[in-house]
Order: C-alpha cells, then structure tokens, then sequence
C-alpha cells in the first residue's frame, strides 16, 4: 500500500490566524444582534452578565477547542473520534452539522450585503422609500440570484484552501472590516440623540440584574458574540 502522501494545509503565521478569528466572531452577532438585544434587555444592565459569561463560559470554551484542534489537527468528527474514541464521533459531527445550518442562514444574509453594496455603489438607494425597496427586492428573484452568488464566492475561497484562500480573503477583509465599523461609529456618534445612547449602554440597574430573562439572553449573546462552541 502506497503512503498516504496527502499534505496537510495550515495558516502561516499567528496573525493570519488571529484575522480567521476575528472573521468568524466580528459577524452579524455583533453588529446586527448585540445592539438590539442590548436595547431590549436594560442597557448597561446588560453588559455586567454579558462580561461574566463571556470569561467563565465563552473564553473557557474556545480555549478548550483550540487545544482540541492543535492536539488533533483533524476536523469536528475526526477531534472527537481521537480524543475521547470512536464512538463519540456523532458528536463532533453534531458540532458539523450546526456549523453548517448556521451557514445556510449566513450565506442569505450575506446576499443581501452583496445586493446592498452594489446597490450603493449603483446610486439605486439614493432618496428612496427604503421599505418600499425592501419589499420590491424581497418579492423578486434577486434574493435567490445573490444568495448563489454568496455560496459560490464562499465556496471558492473555502476551495482554494486555508493558506491560499481563508487567510488571503481574511487579511483583506478583517482590516476593511475594521475601518467599515470605525466609520459607523464615528457616524452613530454624530446622529441626535447619540449621547443618550451612550448613557444607556453604560449605565447599570442593579435591579435588573434581577431579572433571570437578562442573564439568559446575557449567556446566548455571548455564545454570539465570540462563536464559542462552533
């Protein structure tokens, strides 16, 4: 039997590491969901279970999976099938499979950022009835059309491997993101009523704090926020 000669793929440095990180938790769970959830669950009462759950749960776990992975170097079945036996391979492939089902409701959201983008750099939002726009694009084939247009463009770069293709997209893309949401900050920043925001996203209720339904969206958030457990 010939040996199996098969090369293994890998990032080529910690930073191109690092940017894969951030791609996967700077994402619609930070920018779309955390300001809502925020607003609806008391604000700055809010942050306090956020924080806590964020080092005694999330961090603790995405520790322990990339101690999985270095120890492993084999995907969600084959980690678990080497570290704790075959027969528990279902779970990793669990832990696949809910990846994959998360990816099915990002790649629609990405087709509407495509549509978006293009739309902008059309000139086609400019002084328009944006629900009414809303509504027309939901109602036509051109969700559909830029949704395959997301799954190509993401099977592509996944083809293509992780150095060639996951790290390259990524330090490109992490640091655009990084100057995207600087300048939405500085904007937001400049809206009315923008320092009554602010006051609300740092100022704590203790009582609150005695709602259970807070810390419960406090710990889904946080699962959110960082991607733990995927």
């Amino acid at each position: 039997m010939a040996p199996n000669t098969t090369k293994q793929d890998f990032f080529t440095s910690r930073l191109a590491l690092m940017l894969s990180v951030l791609g996967i938790a700077i994402g619609t769970g930070n920018i779309w969901r955390f300001p809502r959830i925020i607003a609806q669950n008391g604000g700055g009462s809010f942050i306090i279970p956020w924080i806590i759950f964020l080092f005694t749960w999330s961090i603790p776990l995405i520790i322990i999976e990339f101690g999985i992975g270095n120890k492993t170097r084999s995907g969600t079945a084959g980690a678990f099938g080497r570290l704790i036996g075959k027969q528990y391979i279902w779970m990793g492939a669990f832990v696949g499979f809910c990846s994959m089902a998360i990816m099915f409701y990002y790649s629609v959201v990405m087709g509407w950022c495509l549509y978006y983008v293009l739309a902008t750099a059309n000139g086609i939002l400019h002084n328009i009835n944006y629900e009414i726009h809303w509504q027309s694009f939901t109602g036509s084939y051109k969700p559909l059309l830029f949704h395959c247009c997301s799954i190509l463009l993401a099977s592509g770069i996944v083809f293509r491997g992780i150095s060639k293709g996951i790290e390259k997209a990524n330090i490109l893309l992490i640091p655009l993101l990084f100057i995207i949401l600087l300048f939405a900050a500085f904007k937001s920043l400049m809206l009315p009523g923008s320092i009554e925001g602010v006051r609300f996203l740092f100022t704590p209720h203790i009582n609150d704090l005695l709602n259970y339904r807070i810390w419960l969206e406090a710990l889904t958030q946080s699962a959110w926020s960082t991607g733990a457990g995927w």
